[in-house]
């Protein structure tokens, strides 16, 4: 396959001029012609802002500055700028031909015609703008631009992708945030039951045994058990007190008479 007759080509007229009026303009074209594609740029881009006379001419060398700097993205624009102030046919000519080449490296096939079209109209026997021309057209015969309908499908798909990736992102996050508060709960369930395994085993052990280590009757309380307690000892003294009287009955006499 051929390649694109790039055909960047500097306003030779104005070296001519920037050696009267325009040192910034006469210094950017002697540093393009010396391959100091960056310092060409800054001398152009001064001239743009200062001279508005040459201001086609300035923005025409400021795009071909920038597209040798592998930067046709931004150049486009200033050729662009460059078509709106020029004031001859040879400088629209030569803005629309460079706009076509980096419309071109873009694969915007039908801007590139168009593009070279008007280049053509200003100037119909150019053959590298014919050349171009025709490979543009046929650029664009091979790869026709997507009608409304494929760019909305292809914008509904790329939108149902991304809601998918969303779904399966909030889904894997809702399945992780279930899975921690799973382990926490247990985690408080587990807290809980030894809490109460505790609990009962004290409670076991103070029914088993009072203060003193003697075994507890099952249910009973301390109330319960010191007023049992209590019953017993006012039984037992009862039962000594009687003995006690029975013994003072059957003591013998010890009264003995004086002799």
């Amino acid at each position: 396959m051929k390649r694109i007759v790039v055909g960047i080509i500097l306003f030779m007229s104005s070296v001519i001029y920037s050696q009267n009026k325009d040192k910034n303009l006469f210094n950017g074209t002697e540093s393009f012609t010396g391959k100091k594609y960056i310092s060409a740029e800054t001398d152009f881009r001064i001239s743009q802002s200062n001279n508005e006379e040459k201001k086609a001419v300035a923005n025409y060398n400021l795009g071909n500055s920038i597209y040798r700097q592998n930067q046709p993205g931004e150049a486009k624009y200033k050729f662009l700028n460059a078509v709106e102030v020029a004031k001859t046919k040879e400088e629209k000519h030569k803005a629309f031909h460079n706009l076509g080449n980096t419309l071109m490296l873009e694969e915007n096939y039908s801007g590139a015609v168009e593009a070279y079209k008007n280049a053509l109209r200003n100037n119909p026997s150019d053959d590298e703008t014919r050349y171009n021309y025709a490979l543009a057209k046929q650029k664009l015969k091979e790869n026709p631009p997507k009608d409304d309908k494929e760019k909305k499908k292809d914008k509904d798909k790329e939108k149902q992708d991304k809601d998918k990736k969303d779904q399966d992102k909030k889904e894997k996050e809702d399945k992780g945030k279930e899975k921690d508060k799973k382990d926490s709960d247990k985690g408080k369930e587990d807290d809980k039951k030894k809490e109460g395994d505790d609990k009962k085993g004290k409670q076991d052990g103070d029914k088993k045994e009072d203060e003193n280590g003697n075994p507890k009757p099952s249910g009973a309380n301390k109330q319960q058990i010191e007023n049992l307690l209590n019953a017993v000892n006012n039984a037992e003294k009862k039962i000594q007190d009687k003995v006690n009287a029975k013994k003072v009955k059957v003591a013998p006499s010890t009264n003995e008479k004086d002799w």
